[in-house]
C-alpha cells in the first residue's frame, strides 16, 4: 500500500462564463466507457502505406504530413472510396456490445477531408467519393436508434483550408481569422444538422481566448446538452482531456476523460499494424478503463476502420472481450464513482457508490489479505460481483481500519480481474488519513491540493491547482482568521466551512510582520541547466539534493554552469523560443528555519521547487507578457537548494527574476466563520470566487487559516 496526498471531491462547473447543467455533468461523468472513431475517407483508404511502402512515422491518420504527399495527389485519393461493408448500425451495436455508452467519430481530422456533408467545401464525403452518403448522419441516426450518445471530433487545424496558418510538426498553431470563421460555420453545421450531440471533442490548434469562447458559445447555444472538450484551449473545455494514452496517479476536481486506443502506435487504421494476443490487447485496455474510472474520469477508447467501412477483426474481439467482463462487472464502473479512500493498493484499485465498495484485484493481495485504512461502516456482506457469489470472508476492524481476510481457496486466474462488492452499514463511512487533529494553522503544506488541468493549447496543458481543502478535528471551538501576502491582496476566494460556502474579498487586514531573519540570508551565485524543449509540467531530474558538478539530466548533457553575470533583485530576459525551458538554481542559507517572502519575475511558465519540493506550477493565461509571483518560502535552518524551471511558450523573448527586496509582512483578516467545538470531522475548502474556469490555477500560494 503507498500513501497518496491527493484526494479529490467532485465540483460545479463554471467555464467560460457558461454554467454547465449539474445533471448534464453527472450524466455525462456517469457514461465512463464510450468508443471513439477514427475513421477518414482518404488516411483509412490508404491504410498507412504511400506507393507502396509503411509509412512507420507518426499516426497514420496524419499521413499526408509523414508521408510529404502533395495536397492535390492526397485529394484524389477520395475518388477511390466507396465503402461496402460501412454499415452505421453494426458499428452502434459493437460498441453496445463493448459496454460503451457513447460514440464519438471524427467529422473531420488535421487532413480536412469532412466525413459529413458540410455547405462549405465540397471535399467531403458526399460530393468528393463515389459513395455520396454522409456517414455522420448515418451514425449519428444509428445511435439515436440504440440507445447510444452520440459526439463527434472536431480537427481545429486544417490542412487542405487555403486561408489555414502553415502547419508546424507540433500541429499547434494559431488559426487565422479567415480559418476560424470556417471553423465557427462548420462546427454550427455539425450542431445543428445531426440531431442531439452528447460531446464535441475538439482537438489541436492554438487557438486565442476569444476563438476558444466563441466556438464553445456556439456549442453551449445550439446543443445545451453538449460537453465540450478541454481540448478547445484556453481553458473554455467543460471537461479535461488528458494526453493520449495517458493515465494520470492522480484525482482530478473536475470531469475528464482519458482517450485511449487500441494501439498506441495509431488511431487510424494501419493495414500492417502487429496484434499479438487479443486476451493481452483486452487486458491492458481493461487495466485502463478501470484506472480511469477509480480516479473519476471517463475512458474514450478508439477504434480504427478500415477504408471499405469494415471492423478490424482484432479490434472487435478486444472490445467484446471487455464487454463481456462488463455485463458480469459493470455495477463496479458505470454511475460510480472515484476510489474514497486517500490511498491507492497495490493490490488494485476502487469504486465506490452509496453504501458499496468495489475492490478491482488486478492481483492477489498479499497473504490473501486487504487492509482497508479509515474504514469505519460495519461490512455486513463481501461478495464477488461476478456470478453474485457471496464470500466467507473474515472481516475484523481494529485501530480504525477494516481487515478482509480472503478464503483460503481463493484465487485470481490470470488475465483476470475480480470485483469484491462490499456491503456497508448505513453507508460508507471513511477516516481519511490525512485528517488533521485539532490544527492551529491550514496552509499549503498541510492541504490536499484540488487538481485540474490547463492550458491555453495542447502543448502549454499542466496539471492545474484550483484549490485547497483540509479535513480535521477541532475539540474546542475557535475563531477563524484568513492570513496572505501582499500579492493576495485584493482576491476573492471562496471559503467553504462544512458544506457551507461564503465569498470573502481579502482587503481588510492588518498587517502583522514575519517572525525571521530575511537580512541574514545568504544568497549563493546562480547556477544554470537547459535549454530543455518541453512543457512546464514535471522536472528533468532528480531535484532534491542536487550536485552542481553534474548534469540535471542525460539531455542536459553538461553540469551546471555557474552564471556570476546573472543577480538577484534584476530582471533578466532570455531568447525565447516554442517550449523552451531552462532551470536556475541559487542557494540561500539561513541563520535559522522560518517562512519568507521570495519573489519571482517570470514570462510564459514558471515551476517552483525547494529542496526538490515542488512549491507552485504554473503557466501564462494571458499568452504572454511578464507576471509576478510572491512566495511564502519554508527555508530550514542551514543550506537550501532553490530551483526555479522557467518556461517559454510563446514569447520571442522572455524575461525572468528572483528577488530578495519583498516586505516581510502578511495580512491578517478575521473571517466571519467560526469553528463550534466539536469531535466530528470538518473540512474547509478555498477556491478562487467566480474563477473565469475552473480549470485555472487559484493562485493563493501564501494564504493559510489561523484557528485561535
Amino acid at each position: 500500500m503507498k500513501k497518496i496526498s491527493i484526494f479529490l471531491w467532485a465540483l460545479s462547473l463554471t467555464v467560460a462564463g457558461y454554467a454547465q447543467d449539474t445533471t448534464l455533468q453527472h450524466s455525462w461523468k456517469n457514461q465512463k466507457y464510450s468508443m471513439f472513431i477514427h475513421w477518414g475517407a482518404i488516411y483509412s483508404t490508404l491504410g498507412g502505406v504511400w506507393e507502396g511502402k509503411p509509412v512507420t512515422r507518426g499516426y497514420s491518420e496524419q499521413i499526408q504530413s509523414h508521408a510529404g504527399i502533395y495536397s492535390d495527389v492526397y485529394g484524389d485519393v477520395a475518388r477511390r472510396f466507396n465503402p461496402a461493408y460501412w454499415n452505421a448500425d453494426s458499428i452502434v451495436l459493437l460498441a453496445k456490445a463493448a459496454g460503451m455508452k457513447s460514440v464519438v467519430m471524427t467529422s473531420k481530422h488535421h487532413d480536412g477531408f469532412c466525413m459529413f456533408h458540410s455547405r462549405y467545401t465540397d471535399y467531403n464525403v458526399v460530393d468528393a467519393t463515389p459513395f455520396h452518403r454522409d456517414v455522420l448522419k448515418e451514425l449519428a441516426e444509428a445511435c439515436h436508434r440504440h440507445g447510444l450518445k452520440f459526439g463527434l471530433y472536431f480537427s481545429l487545424i486544417d490542412w487542405h483550408y487555403p486561408q489555414a496558418y502553415p502547419i508546424s510538426s507540433s500541429n499547434s498553431d494559431p488559426i487565422t481569422p479567415e480559418h476560424h470563421q470556417f471553423n465557427k460555420k462548420q462546427v454550427t453545421e455539425l450542431m445543428t444538422d445531426y440531431g442531439p450531440v452528447s460531446e464535441i471533442w475538439f482537438d489541436m490548434g492554438s487557438l486565442t481566448a476569444d476563438q476558444s469562447r466563441e466556438l464553445a458559445d456556439i456549442v453551449h447555444r445550439l446543443q445545451p446538452g453538449c460537453m465540450v472538450s478541454g481540448r478547445l484551449g484556453n481553458d473554455a473545455g467543460d471537461f479535461c482531456v488528458m494526453g493520449d494514452n495517458q493515465y494520470p496517479d492522480y484525482k482530478i476536481a473536475s470531469a475528464w476523460q482519458t482517450p485511449a486506443s487500441v494501439y498506441d502506435e495509431t488511431w487510424g487504421y494501419r493495414s500492417w499494424q502487429q496484434h499479438g494476443p487479443a486476451e493481452d490487447k483486452a487486458h491492458e485496455k481493461l487495466l485502463g478503463l478501470i484506472k480511469v474510472v477509480s480516479r473519476g474520469g471517463n475512458y474514450l477508447l478508439n477504434i480504427g476502420p478500415r477504408g471499405d467501412g469494415s471492423v478490424v477483426d482484432f479490434e472487435r474481439d478486444v472490445l467484446l472481450r471487455n464487454g463481456q467482463w462488463l455485463e458480469r462487472n459493470g455495477e463496479a464502473i458505470y454511475s460510480a464513482q472515484a476510489n474514497p479512500f486517500d490511498t491507492t493498493f497495490a493490490w488494485g484499485e476502487v469504486t465506490t457508490k452509496p453504501g458499496k465498495l468495489y475492490l478491482h484485484l488486478l492481483q492477489m493481495p498479499a497473504g490473501g489479505t486487504i487492509v482497508l485504512p479509515g474504514l469505519t461502516s460495519p461490512v455486513t456482506q463481501v461478495q464477488l460481483l461476478d456470478g453474485n457469489k457471496k464470500l466467507s470472508c473474515k472481516v475484523t476492524t481494529r485501530d480504525g481500519a477494516t481487515t478482509i481476510q480472503l478464503p483460503a481457496g481463493f484465487r485470481l486466474p490470470d488475465q483476470s480481474v475480480q470485483v469484491l462488492a462490499l456491503t456497508c452499514k448505513g453507508g460508507v463511512r471513511i477516516t481519511p488519513l490525512h485528517l488533521l487533529k485539532n490544527p492551529a494553522v491550514l496552509n499549503r503544506h498541510n492541504a490536499i491540493p484540488l487538481y485540474s488541468f490547463s492550458g491555453i493549447d495542447y502543448d502549454s496543458y499542466y496539471r492545474s491547482q484550483v484549490g485547497d481543502r483540509w479535513a480535521f478535528t477541532s475539540a474546542r471551538p475557535a475563531h477563524m482568521s484568513v492570513v496572505y501576502s501582499a500579492a493576495e491582496r485584493g482576491k476573492t476566494m471562496q471559503l467553504t466551512l462544512n458544506g457551507v460556502a461564503q465569498e470573502v474579498v481579502l482587503n481588510g487586514g492588518t498587517v502583522k510582520a514575519l517572525n525571521n531573519q530575511a537580512a541574514q540570508l545568504q544568497w549563493s551565485p546562480m547556477y544554470y541547466s537547459g535549454p530543455y524543449w518541453s512543457g512546464i509540467n514535471g522536472a528533468h531530474g532528480d531535484l532534491k539534493n542536487i550536485d552542481l558538478t553534474k548534469p540535471l539530466s542525460a539531455k542536459a548533457g553538461k553540469p551546471w554552469e555557474l552564471r556570476a553575470d546573472w543577480k538577484n533583485d534584476t530582471v533578466h530576459t532570455m531568447p525565447g523560443d516554442r517550449n523552451l525551458g531552462w532551470y536556475v538554481l541559487q542557494e540561500i542559507t539561513a541563520p535559522a528555519a522560518g517562512d519568507y517572502l521570495v519573489g519571482f519575475t517570470s514570462g510564459d511558465g514558471i515551476a517552483v521547487y525547494l529542496n526538490g519540493e515542488e512549491q507552485v506550477v504554473y503557466n501564462n493565461p494571458e499568452r504572454g507578457g511578464t507576471q509576478q509571483e510572491v512566495l511564502l518560502l519554508p527555508l530550514k535552518a542551514g543550506k537550501n537548494q532553490l530551483v526555479v524551471k522557467f518556461y517559454s511558450r510563446f514569447a520571442k523573448t522572455s524575461t525572468w527574476g528572483i528577488h530578495r527586496q519583498v516586505p516581510q509582512e502578511m495580512y491578517v483578516q478575521q473571517l466571519p466563520q467560526q469553528l463550534t467545538g466539536s469531535n466530528r470531522e470538518q473540512a474547509v475548502e478555498v477556491r478562487q470566487a467566480k474563477p473565469v474556469s475552473v480549470h485555472r490555477n487559484l493562485r493563493m500560494p501564501n494564504l493559510s487559516i489561523v484557528m485561535e
